[in-house]
């Protein structure tokens, strides 16, 4: 076999009693990386630890896999305007998401002798959309719907990156909101501290009653 040493250095080719000799005293393993040259190539390494570092490169490649998704928009060739506008609106926002849409034209009865209804249709949408996206697939006739389909003009990747940097945006700007109700609090005990100021007028009201009497002692003294 060809033997490859743990730092990738080439050992040459060996017999496997010496290889597996070289891997004991060196405490690693001796894995075989090409099976299928001639002759097999076999490496020098610490198995436990190369299987931990693919299973992370693996992790990490999942996670930054971007999966494709279509989504899909079902219309009518004689939509109302304010139903194609709503229509229009989930259509933007799934191009800003950095999605596919498919735009379904579906006929129905009479309409099926009409195409060119839903062709125009089509190509308005396209043309209201053309910042976001663009026509990927042009409309073609599926049975008794036109189909076409969209594509986003900015990658799904780039839409992500967009809507966490507006999120760390937020999150900066939301504890400058948060510091009006503190201030609006604290000036209210000011504003209610000097309602308890009228509180000694009744202590000043005190001496009328010991007053009244003194005066009506002073009238009884003649009439006796």
């Amino acid at each position: 076999m060809r033997l490859v040493g743990p730092n990738g250095e080439q050992v040459g080719i060996v017999a496997i009693g010496d290889a597996l000799r070289l891997a004991q005293e060196a405490d690693l393993d001796l894995v075989e990386v090409a099976p299928m040259a001639r002759p097999p190539v076999c490496k020098l390494m610490d198995y436990g630890k190369f299987k931990y570092e693919s299973a992370q490169k693996a992790r990490e490649a999942r996670k930054n896999q971007v999966n494709t998704v279509i989504k899909e928009m079902k219309l009518r060739p004689k939509i109302d305007p304010h139903d194609y506008a709503t229509k229009k609106g989930h259509v933007v926002r799934f191009l800003k998401q950095g999605d596919k849409v498919k735009i379904t034209i579906m006929f129905r009865g009479r309409e099926q002798s009409r195409p060119e209804l839903g062709f125009r249709l089509l190509q308005r949408l396209a043309e209201d959309v053309q910042e976001l996206g663009f026509v990927e697939s042009a409309p073609k006739q599926d049975g008794r719907n036109m189909i076409m389909v969209l594509g986003p003009t900015k990658k799904k990747a780039d839409a992500r990156a967009e809507k966490a940097a507006d999120r760390a945006r937020r999150a900066e700007t939301a504890p400058e909101g948060e510091t009006e109700p503190e201030a609006t609090q604290a000036t209210q005990p000011e504003a209610t501290a000097p309602a308890a100021e009228p509180a000694p007028a009744p202590s000043a009201e005190v001496p009328a009653p010991t007053e009244a009497p003194t005066a009506t002692a002073s009238s009884e003294q003649p009439v006796a």
